[in-house]
């Protein structure tokens, strides 16, 4: 395959940059400032950074705008990470390749699977499974009875979709991950025997979505879980059943989200976040790292701790938190004091 290359003028335009420097300058991908060389483009998201940018062997760069430097190329723009994202993206896209069905994958009765498409090895598809255009399913991936996926799909190996979900265009799932298998629930009965309750729901991802590995996706008990457009999640995560999962939402690796739980649009959870089942969190919030929400958060609210209060308020108690075993001492020594103090004033009290 041909690398690919491009002049600095046209990636200008590609990311709505303003160009300093000779714009035929031809690059032929994006690296790191400490590893970029010649002929690679690097990026500086901060304009702190510039001692790293004259010390970079690359041949131009991506920086904030307003940043004054003339002995080097530059493309100057609002958000520099967005622009090297899009860049890169444009650097590493291949375009699609199907291979057709691996002989030794097994495919079920009455499957709609068009010819652009690419199985590989030992993948296993159930009865009435409706894949999309250019799909790619890697070695071990499993789809149970009745899964629908869209077009332009990608699932690593082992992949685990169970029966009757649905997954729309353009999603990228990754290695080990599981959607659809039964969610957390049992009701307990006089003997304190836990009795299965069936989970007959289902699992609907929307498009764009992107999956991590080692992800979780529970069955709804009735209805649907829910993970809707755009949304990113991260690896090792676990939701619940009949969770709903707004429009580009975040959520960072380690959480945990009980069931029936609901997310707005653009929510962002930080690593190891616990949500307590049935609350909801209106667009926009935003939960720091191991925090655990208990209660519903109105709309673009930034919360952290356990349980998670308001940001502001939560640095301000950690602060105090930090000082307890002083201010417990002084406590102490306050107290001492004034018993001895009360006993000289009141030397009788204490007979009695």
């Amino acid at each position: 395959m041909v690398a690919k290359t491009k002049t600095l003028a046209e990636l200008s335009v590609m990311v709505d940059g303003e160009l300093t420097g000779d714009p035929e300058i031809t690059v032929r991908g994006l690296a790191d400032l400490a590893l970029a060389g010649p002929g690679e483009l690097a990026f500086l998201v901060k304009a702190a950074g510039l001692q790293k940018l004259k010390n970079s062997k690359a041949s131009a760069f991506i920086v904030p705008t307003g940043l004054t430097y003339d002995e080097k190329p530059l493309i100057k723009v609002a958000n520099p990470y967005l622009a090297a994202a899009r860049i890169q993206n444009f650097f590493q896209a291949k375009p699609f390749q199907a291979t057709g069905i691996n002989p030794k994958s097994h495919i079920g009765n009455n499957c709609d699977i068009p010819e652009e498409i690419t199985i590989g090895p030992f993948v296993c598809i159930g009865d009435r499974v409706r894949l999309g255009e250019r799909v790619t399913l890697h070695p071990g991936v499993v789809l149970g009875d009745d899964v629908e996926i869209g077009d332009d799909c990608l699932l690593y190996h082992n992949v685990t979709v169970y029966h009757s979900c649905t997954i729309g265009s353009r999603v990228i799932i990754h290695s080990g991950t599981v959607i659809g298998s039964d969610g957390f629930g049992f009701a307990t009965d006089e003997n304190n025997n836990h009795v299965k309750w069936p989970h007959i729901g289902t699992v609907q991802i929307d498009d764009d979505v992107e999956i991590g590995a080692n992800v979780t996706i529970d069955r709804a008990t009735f209805g649907k879980t829910h993970i809707m457009q755009g949304t990113k999640m991260d690896n090792l995560i676990q939701i619940g059943h009949n969770v709903k999962i707004g429009k580009n939402s975040l959520v960072v690796a380690q959480v945990g989200i009980g069931g029936s739980a609901s997310l707005g649009n653009n929510v962002v959870l930080g690593g190891q976040v616990a949500i307590k089942g049935h609350i909801h969190l209106d667009d926009g919030v935003m939960v720091a790292a191991k925090s655990g929400v208990h209660a519903n958060v109105p709309k673009d609210t930034i919360v952290s701790g356990i349980p998670a209060i308001p940001h502001k308020d939560w640095l301000k108690a950690s602060t105090i938190f930090a000082k307890l075993p002083k201010l417990y001492g002084e406590l102490l020594d306050m107290r001492q004091k004034t018993e001895k103090m009360y006993r000289k004033l009141f030397p009788d009290e204490g007979q009695k």
